[in-house]
């Protein structure tokens, strides 16, 4: 057991990509004696499906808010839809910044864990002088010259040319994201603060295996495996069926896209495999129900019992599936959509454990000639497998909330 028992607040982005891998380590952590809250707008306490995990929302925010953000987020991006969400997503910061200090203070929080993909969470630990810990439930975030952007699908290129074109890239990325930096800098500049400090430690459910080399990495961050709780049980799945199945995946905020999902049940067909569809709610059951290829569909599976059973997956690219496929050893064809998903696909790329096709335009011959060249050369299965063994071996969320109970104590 820890020597120093907190109550550790956690602030996040309201999706449950983040928040779902958050619970867990949160759970861990309460195992070992802390008490642990997640604090953010009105709403956000649906995701919160774990007992051992408080929430605490922060007054005058609505869940109608949330669910407008929510539904920008899951919409397509582009000139137009891009901007509208940094600058929806700057609001959900400002808001924060507002009203998290009041809370923390209510609650008597006495340390911060802050998602890197949501900045206000370092800010208000520096402003309250808390103790801050860096939670990394995506790719890492931090910048470094021989690292694209991890928005931005480029390949891992450790010379001049490859510098040159990330440096233009945050570049770029720095004059879209100003509407966020403005919010940034005017509350630390109202708060009468610096820059922030280092955290005491960074933990991320990243394995090493699939982020591209660096050179400069804080000496407190530790790579990991997915934060997960216990398997949901065994999955029934036919057993009179010759097949390959395929795990078809765009996540929670992509899943209404019935026409990538006909193309992609067409193409594991084409293959000579069965798709086995998650589609997070998205699709109506007439949806459902005109899939092509005779497909097994449902809103939600136990992910990682179904990816245990299959030959390949067919994913957006959102972190926690990619996880969970490599977890099982199952190789990748990533179709990514938004978000950080073009860099996820192409460290799996990199990495050896599957393929990478834009989903723009996409026909079913394409994504099936690729498919069955990911199922059938065993060096993509290989890949993933050698990844998996990796994140086992990290111990997971129970390591992460040592390594937090350790950095606070």
């Amino acid at each position: 057991m820890p020597s120093v028992r907190r109550h550790i607040a956690i602030v996040a982005p309201p999706t449950a990509g983040h928040l779902n891998p958050l619970q867990v380590l949160g759970r861990e952590l309460s195992a070992r004696g802390h008490r642990v809250s997640l604090v953010h707008v009105d709403g956000v306490e649906r995701f919160v499906s774990d007992p051992s995990v408080g929430f605490h929302a922060i007054p005058g925010t609505s869940a109608p808010m949330l669910d407008a953000y929510l539904d920008l987020l899951g919409r397509p991006t582009g000139p137009r839809g891009l901007p509208r969400m940094i600058a929806a997503t700057a609001q959900m910061t400002a808001q924060l910044l507002d009203g998290v200090p009041a809370v923390l203070e209510r609650i008597g929080a006495e340390a911060v864990i802050a998602d890197t993909a949501e900045p206000a969470g370092a800010l208000i630990a520096a402003r309250m002088r808390l103790p801050l810990v860096a939670s990394v439930t995506g790719l890492p975030l931090l910048r470094e010259e021989d690292v694209p952007p991890p928005f931005l699908g480029w390949r891992f290129r450790p010379d001049a040319v490859g510098r040159n074109r990330n440096n233009g890239g945050y570049q770029v990325a720095d004059l879209l994201l100003r509407p966020i930096t403005r919010v940034l800098d005017e509350t630390r500049r109202t708060w009468g603060l610096g820059p922030e400090g280092e955290p005491l430690a960074w933990v991320a459910q990243c394995p090493r295996a699939l982020d591209y080399p660096r050179a400069r990495l804080p000496a407190t961050f530790s790579y990991g495996g997915p934060w997960r709780g216990p398997e949901e049980g065994a999955v029934d799945l036919p057993h009179d069926d010759e097949r390959p199945l395929v795990f078809c995946s765009l996540g929670t905020l992509q899943g209404s896209r019935r026409a990538l999902f006909a193309v992609m049940a067409r193409a594991c067909a084409l293959a000579g495999a069965r798709a086995v569809i998650g589609h997070g709610g998205g699709l109506s059951p007439a949806g459902e129900a005109a899939l092509p290829g005779d497909p097994l569909v449902r809103a939600f599976w136990p992910q990682a019992a179904v990816l245990r059973h299959c030959a390949a997956a067919v994913l957006h690219g959102g972190f926690n599936t990619v996880l969970d496929a490599l977890a099982a050893g199952v190789p990748i064809v990533a179709l990514p959509i938004a978000f950080e998903q073009p860099g996820t696909a192409a460290r799996v790329a990199w990495s050896g454990a599957g393929r990478v096709l834009s989903p723009r335009a996409l026909r079913a011959s394409t994504l099936a000639a690729v498919l069955g060249a990911v199922i059938h050369d065993p060096g993509y299965r290989d890949a993933a497998r050698r990844i998996g063994a990796e994140m086992a071996q990290s111990g997971g969320a129970t390591a992460a909330a040592a390594r937090v109970s350790a950095a606070l104590a």
